[in-house]
């Protein structure tokens, strides 16, 4: 009750329209064209029934949208609906005039009109109307104005255009129209050029036009590629001090150049001592002002444009300037009856030509004076020092530009060297977990510094190695401290190192070195030195792998013997690379990997041997994983014949030998199964199938060579009967019956015949015991003559005494 009176209305009107959402006839469609942002009316009439005026209701819809754009009903304001706000009303009878027409207008609409207290007339109430509304072309995707392609690579313009009625999209290159072929592809506006040619290279024009107006798109596709340097750096000589200029001028398209400068792979913007120092043009170019002998090394110009990767060229810059000392100490010790130097230090470009020496403001000619050299770095080496060699020495280096100047005085001194006064033992072996000291002393003025290194540069155990008083203990032996020890003495005299092994024992094996390979076409040759096996016998296995494929497992195998130090590997690919290892084990279990090498394989030479050689001379079928190589030709004239064992299935070898055939797969099948095949096939070419059930085969052969396999034979046919199947089988069964009983047959009379001699050996040898018991007593009877017989015969045989 508290509803106002419009609200009251659109309720009444939407339950109104809920009972009658069902259009009640069909209207035939009335059409009304209009343009965008124009006003449209939709045409709709109605009679009364019988003529007299009575309440109704008008309603109109769109496809698509659910509840009624617009619905009018006397007395009460109108329901409009969403996006339709002050842009609908009713005009003549029931009309719907719609203003600012939007693209989005466009449809059919259907007015219906109901009465309240009647049916209505459902012939003559009501319009159908489809709204057309035309509106010129526009983008909705334009390609871009330039486009940077490279010759051979594939072009894609896209552009797509709205309006109605739909436009027409047309492309032109140089206002020619183009048109579909075999490397050009014009798929709803968009163009596709598979492989651009110098003919391609143009202004494109994409036109979309319709009924109400067109528009164009203009593009130029140039030939782009990555900068490119046309004048490079050269390698430049200046004196120190000049100005240096490398040049590198470059050309791209599109030519947003930028430059970078690096001197030894290192930007020059990064290097504070140089950038101050040096200038890069527009065109490129690198000034460096002034040049200072550090400046020497390789500068490398970098040239990009977006497209492609970096376009670099290099040079190298040399400063030359006068010979200089940069290290000479004041002081200097040697010692005596051992090995010195006298350090000065020498820099110079060219390179120095001499060093002119002085000792005590006197000439000092090291060529003159025995077992003393001159290094390349400008010092002095003195093989074995005696106490004449102190003294003031003063070094003065001259090249090409002469020199800057002498060194300062060094005042060198002859010292007794330090030495040992304890050295550790040559070896020292201790079992894990226990506990190890190796001692080092000694004495010398000034007094030596004593420590211990590793000859591995690996670095002591923090935790478990102690040094002291020149002592080096190790607690809770492990198996990584394993390995070789230096005890260096050293003061300002001399430097002196001993050694010594540390060996730890009752541990896993530690890891093979100086592992190398020797690779054919088919296997690898591994070798490698044995390491400290834990002092239990150790044994090896082989990991290797195969690079060139993705993500490949490691594969094993062991080493046999166990104590071999050399192993070869068969059966792998040829011209692949590979990863090998060696791991080592021994009673406790695995030790650690040695170095990872790499190894390739030589590629396969087909026309050297048919088939590859394992360590026993024997060949074999090695498997492939990536077939190459020249293929065989085709077996040729295969035939099929039915034989009382079987199919016999025969063919050719191939026309063509230079290929040389390693084995055949014969294949077959049925219908339109998949193929199914027998083989390998070597040194043959026949086949005998067994037992085929009845049906029509196809039949075809391939040869293979180890690293390919070439073209199939042409297919040969054959139906095989049920009567052929059925007698191949009978005769199976009958010849296996056969055999069997004849199989009988001889193991009976086998039987027979061992039984017969196993007795015959049993009455022997009765008779002979027989005989040795009778024979004295009877020649004892007859007086020592014998009778000739056995006075008891046994089993009626009379058998004479010997």
């Amino acid at each position: 009750m508290f509803l106002n009176k419009s609200c009251q209305v659109a309720a009444l009107l939407l339950c109104f329209w809920a009972l009658n959402t069902g259009y009640p006839h069909k209207y035939f469609a009335e059409k009304v064209t209009a343009l965008l942002g124009e006003d449209a009316v939709l045409p709709c009439s109605f009679e009364f029934p019988k003529g007299v005026p009575v309440p109704y209701i008008i309603q109109w819809h769109k496809k698509g949208i659910k509840i009624p754009i617009y619905i009018w009903y006397a007395g009460y304001p109108p329901h409009i609906g969403e996006g339709y706000d002050g842009r609908v009303s009713l005009t003549g009878q029931a009309s719907l005039n719609l203003t600012d027409l939007q693209e989005h207008d466009q449809g059919t609409y259907t007015c219906i009109v109901n009465f309240f207290d009647r049916s209505p007339d459902q012939k003559r109430n009501g319009s159908l109307v489809h709204l057309f509304v035309h509106a010129p072309p526009h983008f909705s995707i334009k390609p871009p104005d330039v486009v940077y392609v490279n010759i051979g690579e594939k072009l894609a313009l896209f552009c797509a255009a709205g309006g109605t009625p739909d436009p027409d999209i047309t492309w032109y290159m140089d206002n020619i129209p183009l048109n579909e072929g075999s490397n050009i592809k014009i798929n709803r506006g968009s163009l596709e050029i598979f492989k651009v040619r110098e003919s391609h290279i143009g202004d494109y024009v994409c036109r979309a036009r319709n009924s109400e107006g067109s528009i164009v798109a203009n593009t130029k596709v140039i030939v782009a590629g990555p900068a490119v340097i046309t004048v490079p750096p050269r390698n430049l000589t200046k004196l120190e001090g000049d100005k240096a200029e490398l040049i590198c001028e470059a050309k791209a398209l599109p030519a947003n150049l930028t430059h970078r400068w690096l001197f030894n792979d290192k930007d020059i913007s990064q290097l504070t001592w140089l950038v101050t120092r040096t200038v890069v043009r527009t065109d490129g170019t690198l000034f460096i002002n002034p040049t200072s002998a550090e400046d020497s090394g390789l500068y490398t110009c970098e040239v990009f444009n977006g497209i492609g990767t970096p376009e670099r060229a290099s040079a190298y810059l040399s400063v030359e300037y006068p010979a200089r000392v940069t290290y000479s100490p004041t002081i200097q010790y040697l010692p005596l009856g051992l090995s010195g130097i006298i350090r000065c230090y020498v820099k110079a470009n060219p390179p120095f030509l001499h060093i002119k020496w002085s000792k005590d403001n006197r000439p000092f000619d090291p060529k003159s004076h025995h077992g003393v050299f001159s290094l390349s770095n400008g010092s002095l080496q003195i093989q074995r020092v005696i106490h004449e060699h102190q003294g003031w020495y003063v070094c003065t280096p001259y090249n090409a530009y002469g020199t800057t100047g002498k060194s300062n005085k060094m005042e060198v001194l002859v010292r007794d060297p330090p030495i040992f006064t304890i050295k550790p033992e040559e070896r020292y072996q201790q079992r894990v977990n226990s506990k190890v000291t190796m001692p080092c002393h000694g004495t010398g003025q000034p007094k030596p510094d004593i420590h211990w290194r590793r000859t591995d540069g690996k670095q002591l155990s923090r935790d478990r190695a102690i040094q002291s008083n020149g002592n080096l203990t190790i607690r809770t032996l492990k198996k990584e401290d394993h390995g070789r020890y230096e005890c260096v003495l050293q003061n300002d005299i001399a430097i002196l190192v001993t050694s010594t092994l540390l060996i730890v024992e009752g541990t896993t094996p530690h890891a093979p070195t100086n592992v190398t390979v020797e690779t054919s076409a088919f296997s690898a040759s591994l070798s490698w030195l044995p390491a400290y096996d834990g002092n239990y016998p150790q044994s090896y296995v082989i990991w290797y792998r195969l690079l060139e494929q993705a993500e490949s497992p490691w594969r094993t195998i062991r080493v046999d013997p166990d104590e071999a130090s050399t192993f070869t590997i068969y059966n792998l690919q040829p011209n692949s690379e590979y990863e090998f290892r060696v791991l080592s084990r021994n009673t406790l279990g695995d030790g650690m990997f040695s170095p990872t090498v790499r190894g390739k394989t030589t590629p396969w030479d087909f026309l050297g041997g048919v088939y590859p050689t394992d360590a026993y001379g024997a060949t074999y079928i090695p498997t492939v994983q990536k077939p190459s190589g020249p293929k065989p030709s085709p077996p040729r004239n295969v035939t099929v014949q039915e034989t009382e064992n079987g199919l016999l299935i025969s063919w050719l070898p191939p026309l063509n030998q230079k290929v040389p055939v390693a084995f055949y797969y014969v294949e077959y099948r049925t219908q339109s199964k998949p193929w199914k095949r027998w083989g390998p096939i070597k040194h043959a070419t026949s086949y005998l199938a067994k037992e085929l059930a009845p049906g029509h085969y196809n039949f075809r052969v391939y040869a293979y060579s180890i690293m390919s396999v070439g073209q199939a034979s042409s297919e040969v046919s054959l139906t095989l009967a049920a009567e052929s199947y059925e007698v191949t089988k009978s005769r199976a069964i009958t010849a296996g019956v056969v055999g069997g009983i004849l199989f009988f047959i001889a193991a009976i009379v086998l039987s027979v015949c061992a039984v017969k001699i196993c007795n015959k050996r049993k009455r022997r040898k009765a008779e002979k015991a027989y005989m040795m018991v009778t024979c004295p007593v009877a020649e004892a009877r007859n007086g020592g003559h014998s009778h000739g017989g056995s006075p008891s015969p046994i089993k009626n045989l009379e058998v004479p005494c010997q």
